[in-house]
């Protein structure tokens, strides 16, 4: 397949043209700018959803309570945005770090939160709360056997997550999700129910035509 035709600076040679050590330096540029122009997007607009960095916090200076990130994107990207959004000071605190390229099947494939699981020693998945925003996310975390809350968005808040097993729904985690709330009940009694009293409530639609 022929390369495409295009000049890289003033009178120099096109693409096409071009030597395979210039083409090579050419994608190594535009890498590095696409790269740079990503970090300066992330770092200047994007920002975590409410409660994420105080519930981590929290959760990170519990004794005994293990704390990981689990995403689908590739190291790349992942690396990138977590940089900005969690900084690496409480990235150095957490237990577990997964990224998409750590595993050979992505989610809804419950593999990365078994893998997270196995890296920290637990062997009951009925210990372990998954804090996810898709559905995706959420078929991977109850494969795996463990629970699930659901910080949906405005275009999920539709999505019947209770339907495919979800334990809880919140619009996010600024409305009072604490880590005493979110584990305690459950530590104490496996059969308690995720966050009740605060979780969304489950409704059932009846098409009585």
């Amino acid at each position: 397949k022929a390369w495409p035709i295009c000049t890289t600076r003033e009178g120099s040679p096109s693409f096409a043209d071009a030597t395979e050590e210039a083409r090579m330096a050419l994608i190594d540029d535009l890498q590095d700018k696409k790269t740079e122009i990503y970090k300066g997007i992330v770092s200047e607009v994007a920002e975590p959803r409410p409660g994420v960095l105080e519930l981590m916090d929290a959760a990170i200076a519990t004794p005994g309570l293990a704390v990981g990130i689990c995403s689908a994107a590739t190291r790349g990207g992942f690396d990138k945005v977590v940089d900005a959004l969690v900084g690496q000071d409480r990235l150095a605190k957490l237990d577990v770090i997964i990224a998409g390229d750590d595993v050979t099947a992505k989610k809804p494939d419950p593999m990365i939160y078994d893998l997270a699981r196995e890296r920290l020693g637990i062997s009951d998945p009925r210990r372990c709360v998954v804090i996810e925003d898709s559905m995706v996310g959420l078929r991977a975390a109850k494969g795996a056997n463990m629970r699930c809350l659901i910080t949906y968005t405005d275009s999920t808040s539709e999505e019947d997550f209770y339907g495919f097993g979800a334990d809880a729904k919140v619009p996010d985690l600024g409305v009072g999700v604490t880590v005493e709330g979110l584990f305690g009940p459950i530590m104490a009694d496996e059969s308690a129910v995720l966050l009740e009293g605060l979780r969304d409530p489950i409704t059932v639609v009846l098409n009585l035509s």
